[in-house]
């Protein structure tokens, strides 16, 4: 029976988009009838305090009280050679799911996950520390691994471009939906759901993800702004924890006299996320650049219409299902919300095209996919 490590600590560690996207396709993995032993690593972390893994009597997790910044630190800084079997045994591969490849014997074979080359394509969406470490490991890893997952087509386009990384070495795989993301109808969830996060009673426009310049949450501010001036009553609700060089979005909210309109919720709970799908009038997603762009999806299954910008995967992911803007050009971005706002046959078209759309993205389909590459690194 083949063993296979998987590095868990993102989907242990993190809230946002790696995080839901690992602990995504290690549940879809884990659902698939296979032959494989599966090691589930989690850096900072007591086995006892983490679930059980009933769904699948061949896993088991492997874990270390050695916070993810100090094992960073110990393989990346110091270079101690301390291999990954050390805390997860012997396995014939290792996954690492978060850009950088830890020390492995030389048996082990390596799959690397790569979810985007945001630090290099959109330099301020990391902070300077972060920037200068995934610039050092990222090329290192990305080279050493023996095959790389990039999570959309664009990711790759960038890896082959950037790092001249053969073609035949990067496969795209794709994210999933999971099933709980669904139109929620029913009136009283929804309040409670609105009371939870103080958005009762207002329209709002809705956008998901860290508090950074990447997300251009200045530009959706200043569209805001520009609306509620034509007459439009609209909030804007932003979920996402706080991230780096966000002093501009809060002075942009002050310049505009847009705090009372502006919501910044912060992480939500992900049972809740449906429902604030549901309630928005829409999702607003102009990233200046993203791997995948998960959020689409997840607003497509809840009905919801969207609006994306046209640049690096948003535009792969979306298809012909979402207002595509130049993210960049802030009339465009005011105008489409506009649209997408009054437009009745507009959002009916829009929201019809996202059901059939995500239909096209399932974590079972990505979770067959990784097997069949496990198996093709085992052959």
């Amino acid at each position: 029976m083949p063993t296979i490590g998987i590095d868990y600590t993102p989907a242990y560690e993190q809230g946002g988009g790696i995080g839901r996207y690992v602990r995504e396709l290690v549940r879809s993995l884990l659902e698939q009838p296979s032959s494989i032993d599966y090691r589930l690593f989690v850096s900072g972390a007591v086995a006892r305090n983490l679930p059980k893994l009933s769904n699948n009597a061949n896993s088991q997790w492997r874990t270390t009280a050695i916070k993810p910044k100090w094992m960073a630190r110990l393989w990346h800084r110091v270079h101690l050679p301390i291999p990954i079997e050390m805390f997860v045994g012997h396995v014939d591969i290792f996954h690492a799911t978060d850009f950088v490849l830890p020390p492995t014997l030389p048996h082990t074979r390596t799959l690397l996950t790569v979810h985007d080359l945001s630090f290099i394509r959109v330099p301020e969406a990391a902070s300077p520390s972060l920037k200068a470490y995934l610039d050092r490991v990222v090329p290192i890893s990305a080279k050493e691994s023996d095959h790389i997952l990039a999570d959309s087509q664009a990711t790759k386009d960038d890896l082959l471009d950037l790092y001249q990384i053969p073609n035949d070495k990067v496969t795209v795989l794709y994210c999933g939906v999971d099933d709980r993301f669904r139109r929620v109808e029913e009136v009283g969830e929804i309040v409670t759901i609105r009371k939870k996060y103080s958005v009762q009673h207002v329209s709002y426009i809705f956008a998901i993800g860290t508090v950074q310049p990447r997300k251009n949450y200045g530009r959706l501010i200043e569209s805001l702004a520009t609306l509620r001036k034509r007459g439009h009553d609209l909030h804007l609700v932003i979920a996402g924890g706080k991230g780096w060089l966000e002093d501009a979005i809060y002075e942009t909210m002050n310049r505009t006299h847009m705090n009372e309109y502006v919501h910044f919720i912060g992480f939500v709970d992900e049972a809740d996320l449906p429902g604030l799908y549901s309630a928005a009038t829409c999702l607003a997603f102009p990233s200046l650049y993203e791997g995948f762009g998960l959020p689409i999806l997840e607003a497509m299954k809840c009905g919801t219409p969207v609006i994306t910008s046209n640049i690096s995967s948003l535009p792969e992911v979306a298809g012909d299902a979402a207002l595509i803007i130049n993210p960049y050009d802030q009339d465009e971005l005011t105008d489409g919300l506009e649209k997408i706002i009054q437009d009745k046959a507009l959002r009916e078209t829009l929201i019809k095209k996202g059901y059939s759309r995500v239909q096209q993205f399932t974590w079972e389909t990505a979770a067959k996919q990784l097997i069949s590459i496990y198996e093709g690194l085992l052959s």
